[in-house]
Formats: C-alpha cells, sequence, structure tokens
C-alpha cells in the first residue's frame, strides 16, 4: 500500500468525521421544525429500541411543527413516552391517532446553553479529525520503515496530511459559525 492509498483512506475518515459532526447538529433544536430532532430518538417497541424514523413517517406541516404519524398506532403511547424522556425540552400533544411537536421560540438562556453544546460537537469533531491525523502520521511511518517509500515520500505525505488536516478543520469551522447564525436568529 503507497501513501496515496493511505492518504485516501484518511480522507475518507475524516469526511466521516464531518458527516457525524453535521449530524449531531442537526438533531439539535433550533426553534424552527426539523424532522432530524426526533429520528435519533429511540422508542421501546415491544421490549426493542427502535428508532423512531422506523416506525413513523415524521412531517412539517409548518415551520415550527412537526406530525409524527406511526405505521402502529398502538406504539403511539410509547412514541409519546420516549419523547417525553428525550432531552428535546418539547411537551408532545396526543390527539389519539398522531402526535404533534410545536416547536417553540428559544429563550436566551437556552440559545447559550445551545451554542454551548454545539461548540462541544465541533471541538469533538476536531479531536476526531486530529486523531484520524495520528494515526495516519503512524501509517505513513512504517510505509517508511518497511521501505515502502522513501524519505521524501514521506515528508510530502506528511505536507499533504496536515494540508488535509486544516481543510477539514476549516469545514468544522464553517458548520460551528452556520449553526450558531442559526441559533442566533429566532
Amino acid at each position: 500500500m503507497g501513501f496515496r492509498e493511505v492518504i485516501k483512506n484518511i480522507e475518507k475518515n475524516m469526511e466521516k468525521a464531518i458527516d457525524a459532526t453535521k449530524r449531531e447538529f442537526a438533531e439539535l433544536r433550533s426553534g424552527r421544525a426539523n424532522p432530524r430532532m426526533v429520528e435519533g430518538i429511540r422508542v421501546s417497541y415491544y421490549g426493542t429500541p427502535t428508532l423512531l424514523k422506523e416506525l413513523a413517517t415524521i412531517g412539517v406541516p409548518e415551520g415550527r411543527m412537526l406530525v409524527i404519524s406511526p405505521y402502529d398506532p398502538s406504539s403511539l403511547a410509547d412514541i409519546e413516552k420516549a419523547i417525553l424522556q428525550s432531552d428535546l425540552g418539547i411537551t408532545p400533544i396526543n390527539d389519539g391517532k398522531i402526535i404533534r411537536l410545536v416547536v417553540p421560540p428559544l429563550s436566551e438562556e437556552r440559545r447559550d446553553e445551545l451554542i454551548k453544546m454545539v461548540k462541544k460537537i465541533a471541538e469533538e469533531g476536531k479531536v476526531s479529525i486530529r486523531t484520524i491525523r495520528r494515526g495516519g502520521r503512524e501509517d505513513i511511518k512504517k510505509l517508511e520503515k518497511d521501505k515502502e517509500i522513501s524519505e521524501d515520500d514521506k515528508y510530502n505525505a506528511e505536507e499533504k496530511l496536515q494540508k488535509l488536516t486544516d481543510q477539514y478543520i476549516k469545514k468544522l469551522d464553517t458548520l460551528l459559525e452556520d449553526k450558531e447564525k442559526e441559533l442566533k436568529e429566532f
């Protein structure tokens, strides 16, 4: 395996770290209704923890409302219970057929709390990228030690690795700025 394959693999892993951060950002409530806010909630369905998105359709009829329509009406109470137990902070309205979630506007304290959470998630993403970089450096050093690449190739690969790291850290910073703006809007 040459250093180009190592770099490609590292880039793929860094992209996964960015995607994971995006998913976590999407799950945070920002004053706007978004199905991703509830998709990841685990519902005890016949004793088995099941993702809400597998048990119901989730719609957004208005900017501040989510409608959850379970495929199995008997799971309505379990879904409502799971939503109440989640850290969503929204009380579900159950009419016997569907569950409505009205997303209230964010208070100033809640905005500040969410911004802190967003910064923490972004920092975790950066740590992931740096960990991937460290693993990549070890792979590159091993390639040189095993005489699969020259010393010049090692330095070129390390330089490329640092550029990739900087590029993905910058992407995370941009995602963080966008999410902070979104949280401050409402």
